[in-house]
């Protein structure tokens, strides 16, 4: 545990060096200052009801939990939901959440905020989503024998805790009275190392993102500015992102297609760096903030945050950012509208969702401009493709429906 302490305060150092040039930093280091007494001020004003902790690290950690915290709620009125977040992207975004009762930060992974946070919120049963393995909070959990559960988890063989120095991580998860993970490979590498107190009920994400297009409502200027083209719609792009598709879309020259382009980081200084690479190479724009589609508009940028999952209904295929920034975000999305995906990259390997997509053909990687184009105009001009990609989503979205449900079977919350 000395060198993993050591690590975290280092970070803390690190976060708070940054702040002074960095929002996202200025915002973890403001939105934690003076946590206990805020805190103990908003747990007080629950009148000692019983309290749920649910922590989700960022917005698609929340996103994947959502369901399963508005589905306790209904089971469970009596409690009171705390939800915590480790990033600024998700506690920003959602600290006016009304679906639970105290929204807050996470204080740093020390030995003794995990003691103070724990002591004030003196929660009876606590939820971590997917990828949360805070040492000093987990044991601290287990001290006090409250029941602690890991939702939607997925393990891989290059995590630590199946390497050679990792005997802490592996620890941790005996943390855990259960953990429900999404697939069996998942179930086979923690018997490896002799965890068993599991359960196989799949991931709560395909839960949020069918309940999004069932309570899908239209966007006005989106529907405005699509009219009959066919559209792109490119989601959570960061710059690297951004240059592939200017150069595919002036390379597939199609009157009746345009892009939309959702950044995944919409700080003004991403936005002036994208809005001058269009003005570079001769593209017409408009952004979703001015509320108007100027003339020969080929692009619309949203220059704000919340819409996309909504967006993706409008596209004819969908670009999903990140690949070339360690990581694809999500592409059920896209996927739950039908709708055939694309992303750079060979490490899609590390999320099950994408690696299905692919098995299905309803989901392509590249590597180049050129691959690109020629997936879009595949995707954009063979009708029959298209078709059997709907059918095939079509299924793979019923047979992995209600995995919300099994969990909270199972949870012991009384």
């Amino acid at each position: 545990m000395f060198l993993y302490n050591l690590v975290i305060h280092l970070y803390g150092l690190v976060i708070n060096l940054a702040s002074l040039k960095k929002l996202k930093a200025k915002q973890w280091v403001n939105g934690r200052k003076n946590w206990r007494e805020n805190l103990s001020k908003k747990i007080s004003a629950l009148n000692l009801a019983p309290i749920l902790w649910v922590h989700c690290s960022s917005y698609g950690e929340f996103e994947q939990g959502r369901p399963l915290i508005e589905s306790i709620k209904k089971k469970h009125p009596g409690y009171k939901i705390v939800l915590s977040f480790f990033s600024p992207s998700g506690y920003e975004v959602f600290k006016d959440w009304s679906g639970a009762d105290v929204i807050c930060y996470l204080p740093l992974d020390t030995k003794s905020n995990a003691s103070d946070f724990i002591n004030i919120v003196k929660p009876k049963a606590t939820l971590f989503i997917k990828y949360e393995f805070w040492l000093n909070f987990l044991f601290e959990l287990k001290k006090q024998n409250i029941p602690t559960y890991l939702v939607s988890a997925v393990f891989k063989p290059h995590h630590p805790f199946f390497k050679w120095y990792g005997g802490i991580f592996r620890r941790s998860l005996k943390s855990f009275n259960k953990l429900f993970i999404q697939d069996e490979a998942s179930g086979e590498l923690l018997k490896q190392i002799n965890i068993t107190a599991y359960e196989v009920c799949g991931d709560t994400r395909f839960d949020r993102v069918i309940e999004v297009k069932e309570n899908f409502i239209e966007i006005p200027l989106i529907k405005d500015f699509c009219g009959n083209a066919k559209i792109i719609v490119a989601g959570s792009t960061w710059a690297g992102d951004d240059e592939l598709l200017v150069d595919s879309f002036k390379e597939l020259a199609m009157q009746d297609l345009k892009l939309i382009i959702v950044p995944h980081d919409v700080e003004e200084k991403n936005i002036i760096k994208l809005t001058n690479l269009l003005i570079k190479n001769d593209l017409a724009f408009s952004l979703f903030s001015e509320q108007k589609i100027k003339s020969n508009t080929q692009v619309l940028v949203v220059d704000t945050i919340g819409l996309l999952s909504k967006i993706y209904n409008y596209a004819s295929v969908a670009y999903i950012g990140g690949g070339l920034n360690g990581g694809i975000h999500n592409c059920l999305e896209p996927a739950v509208y039908f709708k055939p995906v694309i992303f750079y990259g060979n490490d899609y390997h590390k999320y099950n969702e994408a690696t299905e997509l692919i098995e299905l053909k309803a989901a392509k990687n590249i590597s180049s401009v050129s691959q690109l184009t020629l997936e879009f105009r595949n995707f954009l001009t063979d009708k029959n493709t298209v078709g059997e990609i709907e059918n095939s989503l079509k299924l793979y979205f019923k047979s992995k429906s209600g995995t919300t449900n099994k969990v909270l079977d199972i949870l012991d919350l009384k």
